[in-house]
């Protein structure tokens, strides 16, 4: 089948969080915001999944979930066809998504009074489940540098207090799209075993990287000697599948998986039955849609770096992987909830404040871009009106 992004739009219901966010804002024109804020694509899944779905509904049957074994089997060909790494079934866990995957892991690995490293800006989420489970926020910020950033671990180094016992790692890096190098990750497992860390490696964008661009999984950066991992992977980014909630904590250390397990046992957690479904199909059937999104994602990520690049206020950071642009706001000579209301009431684009991702994101803004080019276009069209 031939994929036609521009047409192949699902409808945003009003049980979502795109329509709470344009909600939020109290306006009646509603038709005329543009939801570039939450990170789920417009796009509909592969139309495979959606006969599955169709199909699992007709049965009448809404029970609870069965058969992991045959997803686990779908993982494994997953990452070994799309990242070259062969993982064993017993590695892999599940969860009802790797935001509450993090919360299980640092109730499961830290008590309240250690740290937790994270590089800033970076995913808001993780922030918020460190502080929901009373661990101590240690945020490190990276440095940027001719529009990309960089890990600051000589800085980091000098600030440990040796209470830290998780450093999370956004690979590739959410907000601003960023590939880590193999040297980087290899820096990343010495510093996590010299000062004894337990690492949680957050790849669920590690599908969605552009031509001409190389992710490392983290298992295959060439050092063994460093164990004390957890991976986590998804389907839910690669597929729009957000709402499945389902995410793989991949753990090849035998003592750290069996921590976790009983953690996760605690829960009471057991698999969403249609979420697995639709990640277990999307791997089986997705990669022909998967080639198409990526080859339509790049050309909206250029067409949108250039438009907003032609602005002398405004600064696109190049993406090399994800659907998420990181935009520069600071020349505008304004605050960010000057910009904030510009962007949300003026012009009726719905996006996310870069303060919220922490120290070092004031005043960046994050726009999703997977969505059709003509909605993008009319999203420049009006940023160019009051930004230029």
């Amino acid at each position: 089948m031939k994929y036609n992004f521009d047409n192949y739009l699902a409808n945003i219901p009003q049980r979502s969080l795109k329509f709470d966010a344009i909600k939020a804002t109290k306006s009646n024109d509603f038709e005329k915001y543009l939801s570039m804020g939450v990170a789920d694509m417009s796009f509909k899944p592969p139309q495979e999944v959606l006969n599955v779905i169709k199909r699992e509904i007709e049965t009448g049957f809404l029970g609870y979930y069965g058969g992991i074994e045959s997803y686990k089997k779908e993982v494994v060909n997953w990452l070994k066809t799309r990242h070259n790494w062969k993982a064993k079934p017993e590695w892999i866990n599940t969860a009802h998504g790797l935001v509450a995957a993090i919360g299980t892991v640092l109730r499961a690995f830290t008590s309240e009074t250690d740290g937790v490293i994270i590089f800033s800006p970076v995913y808001h989420s993780f922030r918020k489940i460190i502080k929901a489970n009373n661990r101590v926020l240690i945020e490190s910020e990276m440095i940027k540098k001719n529009e990309r950033y960089y890990l600051d671990l000589n800085n980091l180094a000098n600030k440990m207090k040796g209470s830290e016992r998780i450093l999370i790692l956004c690979s590739p890096h959410n907000p601003s799209g960023r590939i880590w190098s193999k040297n980087e990750l290899k820096d990343i497992s010495y510093f996590c075993k010299n000062n004894k860390l337990i690492l949680i490696i957050d790849e669920i964008h590690n599908d969605l990287v552009y031509p001409g661009k190389q992710h490392t999984i983290f298992p295959l950066i060439g050092d063994d000697f460093f164990e004390d991992y957890i991976l986590m992977t998804s389907t839910t980014k690669t597929f729009n599948l957000a709402g499945g909630l389902m995410g793989n904590v991949i753990i090849p250390n035998d003592s750290l998986r069996a921590k976790f397990q009983k953690e996760n046992l605690a829960t009471g957690e057991t698999p969403n039955r249609f979420g697995m479904i639709l990640g277990e199909e999307a791997m089986k059937s997705g990669h022909h849609w998967l080639n198409e999104l990526i080859n339509y994602l790049k050309k909206n990520r250029d067409f949108f770096d250039k438009e907003i690049n032609n602005l002398k206020t405004l600064k696109s950071m190049q993406l090399d992987s994800t659907y998420l642009a990181w935009v520069d706001f600071s020349k505008t000579g304004e605050a960010e909830s000057t910009n904030f209301k510009k962007l949300t009431y003026e012009l009726k684009i719905i996006s996310n404040p870069g303060s919220s991702f922490g120290s070092g994101g004031y005043n960046f803004f994050r726009f999703n871009l997977a969505t059709s080019n003509y909605l993008l276009k009319r999203a420049t069209t009006r940023i160019k009106t009051i930004f230029k």
